[in-house]
């Protein structure tokens, strides 16, 4: 994503939080929703140099071996473990508390890791594909969706995750993307949308 694009958006954003927090009590918690590629970690990265809020990566929540069953996969939605954020992350900062710990599940192990700890400020930022999820919307004071071409798409995932892993994309991940998209007109729902 271009810098320029980068600030705009994240601009943008910031004054749509400074807005939410003057009839808000913390802490206030904003989902960074979109496509593969289209600037969501960096965008939460930019909010949280700029408001110092923590932010949790949905990527921390992808499923177990053992849970990627056929069906949970050709559910809409059904590719992270919404449930585990849910009771982990969500509920604790609903219930106000000062501390959120959780284990992030590691792709390359494919495995859960140590256990992580996030101090709770006046802002979250919860960014990745399906923080939107049916189940969490509900959670959340403000929502930004995300999107990006197609064909900028595979080029931003074959440079960050080389070409074998973009065909992966393209064959796997993006369909299930695109099939939760349509299933919860999640993009239509977001009260800010980007391109980027």
């Amino acid at each position: 994503m271009k810098k320029t694009v980068l600030e705009d958006i994240a601009a943008a954003v910031i004054n749509a939080i400074k807005e939410i927090k003057r009839f808000k009590v913390k802490p206030l918690l904003i989902a960074v929703e979109g496509r593969c590629a289209s600037g969501k970690t960096t965008l939460a990265s930019a909010l949280q140099k700029e408001l110092g809020c923590c932010v949790f990566h949905m990527d921390d929540f992808f499923l177990r071996p053992e849970q990627r069953t056929r069906e949970r996969l050709l559910t809409a939605g059904g590719n992270i473990d919404y449930e585990r954020f849910k009771e982990e992350v969500l509920e604790p900062l609903n219930h106000g508390a000062p501390k959120v710990s959780y284990r992030a599940f590691d792709c390359k192990c494919m495995s859960l890791c140590a256990a992580v700890t996030a101090e709770i400020g006046d802002i979250c930022v919860c960014e990745g594909s399906y923080s939107c999820h049916p189940q969490l919307w509900q959670y959340y004071d403000l929502r930004i969706f995300l999107s990006v071409d197609k064909e900028e798409q595979i080029e931003r995932i074959a440079k960050r995750n080389g070409v074998k892993n973009a065909d992966e994309f393209r064959e796997k991940w993006i369909p299930l993307e695109e099939m939760y998209f349509s299933e919860f007109d999640v993009e239509g729902r977001c009260e800010m949308r980007f391109r980027t």
